[in-house]
């Protein structure tokens, strides 16, 4: 009941994943899907930043001080020799109304860059996939490769089975089955390698997902149903569908056009700068925390240089006067001061700064469309070599399938005639080895011409699946 209940639990632990959810895994756990996933990321704040420049920008200001010995009150402008506490608060604003259309272009050029980003993230998960599909395929292989090695083994031991009573009989010598049991044998290694290359195959697609290799997993094996013969379009036919549908064609193209908008960012720099700034700005010091003010009464009061012939002061008339307390609001309010400017740059010489950005930017244009030239090259020559890759398979293919048919009937014909003693035990160890040569080449042949289909059609944009 114990190992019953081990072996349930051990095998609803082994996770069964199709085609598909192994590409995501790997998409998933990729780290250059990663790094094109923040490129991409990097280019929206860019593009972002761009948009931002054509808002104004508002900047806030403020200060506090404390200072002693002779120093200049701030709100008088007066030396004074005390100890003052003193606070200022301002700001700015300034907003650019033109520069070469250079704000417009730089937009155009981040919006551009941010495709760009997206389609190298596509070409980065195609990229895995097809690494997955060839693991995947892998893995299939080597499973028909050890069914096809155990059916050869069971099929000796059958063999063995049969000899040995007819040897016990006395109908055969006991050379015969001596040779069986080393036929045998010698299956049986075939299953061991063909058993250790599964077990490589899959390791490679665990490597490939990025998983510990101690997860255990079982790929689903899709009915895949191919048929040898002439593929669905030519060279030419597939190439003019990839230029449509091929991230890195689209990639490329996009590079250019954000050059060509580099060249006009970079050439704005020649026209002026026309903007429109403003500002304010206040103050307070404690050193002006009283004032005299006029009341607006009239009072008389003694003068202090004329007096009657008695002695007695002269009266003079003059306004009334009381001390006011200057506080913080009142002194920010009164020392506010508030500014508004229109500016004009005209560029005239700046170290051929201007002039050596226009040539640089010219020849990252010049770059750019050559990889783009590359990258056309490149993909015809790619699609070229594996268009002429799978009409080979496809004839080794169908040259494989004939073969099997052929040596099957050779192979049975010899085995019924070894079995009435009309045959050696050579005869039939060369069928058995040939048969399941031929089988395995078959195997190799199927799933290298599928392979080389899939490639074709990823090219075509088609989806890269078994369904």
């Amino acid at each position: 009941m114990i190992l019953v209940a081990c072996s349930t639990q051990m095998a609803a632990q082994v996770r069964v994943l199709d085609l598909q959810e192994c590409v995501n895994i790997a998409i998933e756990n990729n780290i250059t899907i990663k790094r094109s996933r923040l490129n991409k990321q990097g280019a929206a704040i860019n593009l972002k930043e761009s948009k931002a420049q054509r808002y104004p920008d508002l900047n806030l200001r403020g200060g506090y001080g404390y200072n002693w010995g002779r120093s200049i009150d701030p709100t008088t402008n007066q030396f004074i020799t005390q100890q003052i506490t003193t606070s200022n608060f301002g700001g700015s604003s300034n907003i650019t109304l033109f520069s070469g259309l250079q704000i417009a272009n730089s937009i155009e050029q981040r919006k551009l860059d941010l495709e760009v980003a997206d389609y190298d993230l596509q070409k980065a998960e195609n990229d895995v996939s097809l690494n997955i599909i060839t693991f995947y395929l892998n893995v299939i292989f080597n499973k028909e490769l050890l069914e096809n090695a155990r059916y050869q083994l069971q099929s000796s031991q059958n063999q063995l089975d049969r000899t040995q009573k007819l040897v016990a009989s006395g109908a055969l010598p006991i050379t015969n089955e001596l040779e069986l049991i080393s036929q045998a044998a010698s299956n049986e290694v075939n299953v061991i390698n063909a058993q250790n290359n599964l077990d490589l195959a899959m390791l490679s697609l665990k490597q490939a997902m990025l998983i510990p290799a101690s997860e255990n997993i079982e790929i689903l094996i899709p009915d895949v149903e191919v048929a040898p013969g002439s593929l669905d379009a030519t060279s030419q036919e597939i190439f003019d569908d990839a230029m449509t549908t091929q991230p890195e064609i689209k990639s490329a193209d996009k590079n250019v056009e954000s050059a060509t908008l580099g060249v006009r960012v970079a050439a704005g720099a020649q026209y002026p700068t026309l903007s429109l700034s403003g500002g304010f700005s206040t103050n307070y010091s404690d050193a002006f925390e009283t004032r005299f003010v006029p009341t607006g009464n009239e009072v008389q009061i003694p003068s202090n240089s004329l007096q009657t012939a008695s002695g007695e002061a002269i009266l003079v008339t003059t306004d009334e006067v009381i001390q006011e307390s200057v506080g913080f609001g009142t002194q920010y309010d009164e020392n506010l001061s508030q500014s508004l400017g229109i500016n004009l740059n005209i560029p005239i010489f700046n170290g051929l700064r201007t002039s050596s950005n226009i040539q640089r930017s010219k020849i990252n244009l010049q770059q750019a469309e050559i990889t783009a030239q590359e990258q056309r090259n490149l993909l015809r020559q790619q699609i070229e070599s594996s268009y002429t890759d799978a009409l080979a398979a496809s004839k080794t293919f169908q040259a494989s399938g004939r073969q099997v048919e052929a040596l099957q009937e050779t192979f049975r014909a010899i085995e019924n005639q070894y079995n009435l003693g009309a045959a050696n035990f050579t005869d039939y160890q060369v069928a058995s080895n040939n048969l399941f040569q031929a089988k395995s080449d078959l195997v190799r042949a199927k799933y290298d011409f599928i392979f080389k289909q899939k490639i074709l059609d990823f090219y075509q944009g088609k989806p890269l699946s078994f369904n």
